[in-house]
Formats: structure tokens, C-alpha cells, sequence
């Protein structure tokens, strides 16, 4: 489980990046890159990290379901994910 502090850190990222975006397409149409360089760097989109919804790990993020791939193992196994069932064959 991650902390409080890093998912909030990455929600705050996400609104900035959301929130400026509009201006930054703007800027970089117009090859403006001092006024881009002005702009907060949280607001870049190459600054997001996915990471899992329910625990906040950074790793082995699966983009698909939007969940860490031990967090899918286990709502897949326990049939949380509709459609989804442990391979044998």
C-alpha cells in the first residue's frame, strides 16, 4: 500500500495537468517555448505516473483494468472481475 502523501501527490498532478492543457496545446502550436517554460512543471503530462487505483502501487500497472497486477490476481481469483478466470489447460 502506498502513501496517503503520493497518491494526493499524483491526484494534485492529474487536476494541474487537466487544468492546463488547453494552454499548453496552445503554446506549443504557436512555438512559444518561454512562455511554456513559465508554466508549473506538475502541469506536463510526462510527469504522471499510473499507478494502482485501490493500492497506489507504482509497478506492474495494468492499464486495461487500471488496477497493480497483484491486486488484479486477487479480485481475479476470488471472481470480482466479471469475465476473468485463472488459466489451466
Amino acid at each position: 500500500m502506498a502513501k496517503e502523501s503520493m497518491k494526493a501527490r499524483e491526484r494534485k498532478r492529474q487536476r494541474m495537468v487537466e487544468k492546463y492543457a488547453d494552454k499548453r496545446a496552445a503554446l506549443k502550436a504557436a512555438g512559444e517555448w518561454e512562455e511554456l517554460q513559465k508554466l508549473p512543471k506538475n502541469s506536463s503530462k510526462v510527469r504522471l505516473h499510473n499507478r494502482c487505483q485501490l493500492t497506489g502501487r507504482p509497478r506492474g500497472y495494468m492499464r486495461q483494468f487500471g488496477i497493480s497486477r497483484v491486486t488484479f490476481r486477487e479480485m481475479a481469483v476470488s471472481g470480482k472481475i466479471p469475465g476473468v478466470k485463472k488459466a489451466s489447460w
